[in-house]
């Protein structure tokens, strides 16, 4: 942790109406590395925190315009301000004075005049104090984010396995039970409905192997020069019988050879997560195509359809397990969300980026790049 906060080069903001105690302060740290930023007065120390947040603030007391008790005060009521670490330095030595100054929200006081290896060395201790703080806030956040996520996997776990088995084991003991009273088209009915669902669940096994394996960080992509011709050759195979099964034309747009530096098998995964939710939330005869075309560095790969489309609000949280946003399918199925979540991380991890357009009742695509040289 110290070495990775000793290369962080910190932003001090100096407040003080005198000229001369400026200079030596700024002297002083920049001296020791710092970038520094002095100010005359409280309300443009207030202005140029708020354009470019300091790590520590030093601030004298008495100012001409408003003074630094009100400062520190001011922010300390800025959300945004409010953890900046103050240090008072005045010739104001009375301990009044100083308990005034904490009671405002200081983290420290130097009295002038000051002795320079006094001021670095309170710096660098609150510095290091808000870094080690601004580090735990934000291992803090990934822990609350990690909980929910697993919080939300569980649930996933529970009910959209738990569901389909529930099927499937109806199925299957109706067709042991009644094997000769059934007529073929009944069990071929059964038999169909078993085969849709234990698919749809392998395919959720398979999201949640992915997932798992990509927070171990055992999953590292093996990039090479795909041509992506292939890719979309094979998407076509394992996707064609779903859509016929619901009645949707499967159009495959990538008839000649187009290269990227990505992971064949990420790639696939992420397609066919990208074409099953398009083929699932696509109506009986409508349209699922893909394409993909150079755009500078990058191959813009697309997958469109004329579906059920996606409400503006939800759009922003789609990628994000976390967020329940599932919107119901054409077949009244509430989705698990962790496809695209886990294409989310799939392209990232290849170096690309995704996102969606959509119009409710006109449909949806679905962009991502891939890089067409080596990343």
């Amino acid at each position: 942790m110290e070495d990775e906060i000793s290369s962080i080069i910190s932003n001090i903001l100096i407040v003080d109406d005198s000229p001369v105690n400026l200079n030596v302060l700024e002297y002083i740290l920049k001296g020791s590395g710092y970038k520094v930023r002095p100010v005359t007065n409280g309300l443009m120390a207030l202005q140029v925190a708020e354009k470019e947040k300091p790590d520590v603030v030093l601030l004298d007391i008495i100012m001409p315009d408003i003074d630094g008790y009100e400062v520190c005060r001011r922010f300390k009521e800025n959300q945004n301000l409010c953890d900046i670490p103050i240090i008072f330095i005045s010739a104001m030595n009375e301990i009044n004075y100083i308990v005034k100054a904490l009671a405002s929200g200081g983290a420290d006081y130097i009295t002038k005049p000051f002795q320079a290896e006094e001021v670095k060395a309170r710096v660098a201790t609150h510095l290091k104090l808000y870094q080690q703080k601004q580090k735990l806030q934000k291992q803090s956040k990934e822990l609350k984010d990690l909980m929910v996520t697993k919080e939300k996997l569980f649930s996933i776990i529970s009910h959209d396995l738990r569901s389909p088995f529930s099927v499937i084991l109806w199925y299957s003991e109706t067709l042991a039970e009644n094997e000769e009273n059934l007529e073929k088209i009944k069990i071929k009915e059964y038999a169909t409905g078993i085969n849709t669902i234990a698919s749809a669940t392998l395919k959720l096994l398979d999201n949640l192997l992915q997932w798992s394996r990509i927070q171990k960080g055992i999953l590292i992509p093996k990039i090479q020069n795909i041509n992506f011709k292939d890719i979309a050759n094979e998407i076509m195979k394992v996707s064609q019988e779903i859509a016929k099964s619901k009645g949707i034309t499967l159009k495959n747009n990538i008839v000649s050879d187009i290269f990227a530096y990505c992971d064949e098998e990420m790639t696939l995964t992420i397609l066919r997560n990208l074409i099953t939710n398009a083929i699932k939330f696509t109506n009986k005869k409508g349209v699922v195509s893909f394409e993909a075309k150079p755009q500078d560095s990058f191959l813009e790969i697309k997958v469109s359809d004329n579906g059920v489309g996606i409400p503006s609000e939800k759009i922003s949280h789609l990628f994000y397990i976390d967020k329940d946003i599932s919107t119901l399918d054409t077949e009244n199925e509430k989705g698990s969300g962790l496809g695209l979540m886990l294409c989310k991380e799939l392209v990232e991890m290849q170096g690309g980026k995704i996102w969606v357009e959509s119009e409710v009742g006109k449909g949806s695509t679905f962009s991502i790049t891939l890089p067409v040289k080596a990343v």
